[in-house]
């Protein structure tokens, strides 16, 4: 999807988005995972910061393992996601000019489990991806995805 080695050359967008996460994981990754699988996909860059001029930049991760072992602990507790779409190999470790960072590449997810949310309630924890920003779907669209989704189911 994207050169890592080149990290500079990319600006968050609708598939693109970077989390610092030096202190953890961010609340804002869920609200992420989420807007990516319910739209078009996407991946999550952990241990990526924007600078002004909106190039991206590593800043290396303190302990990678461990934010990867609590992301898998956490995105595996259906209270937190309704769903994980994710494999293995979709979570990586990576190691840009001496710095690691995390990818996290989220596919679109088959319409049978939309909507995928976040926090117990499709109706208030249901996002998608506009552009390079996260956001809350109405009432609405989520009905529109679980009506989607029955009938994929169905068919």
């Amino acid at each position: 999807m994207i050169d890592l080695t080149h990290l500079e050359k990319y600006k968050e967008n609708n598939r693109i988005e970077a989390k610092k996460a030096i202190g953890g994981l961010p609340q804002s990754l869920w609200e992420t995972y989420s807007a990516f699988a319910n739209t078009l996909g996407g991946i999550i860059l952990l241990g990526v910061e924007e600078h002004s001029d909106r190039t991206l930049h590593a800043v290396d991760l303190p302990d990678p393992e461990w934010l990867v072992s609590d992301f898998w602990d956490i995105i595996n507790d259906t209270r937190k996601v309704s769903v994980n779409i994710l494999s293995e190999e979709d979570v990586r470790i990576r190691e840009i000019n001496g710095k690691h960072i995390i990818s996290i590449t989220v596919p679109r997810a088959d319409d049978s489990v939309k909507p995928v949310y976040i926090n117990g309630s499709p109706f208030t924890g249901t996002y998608r991806r506009n552009g390079d920003g996260d956001y809350r779907c109405t009432i609405h669209e989520v009905q529109a995805m679980i009506i989607a989704a029955s009938s994929a189911r169905q068919g």
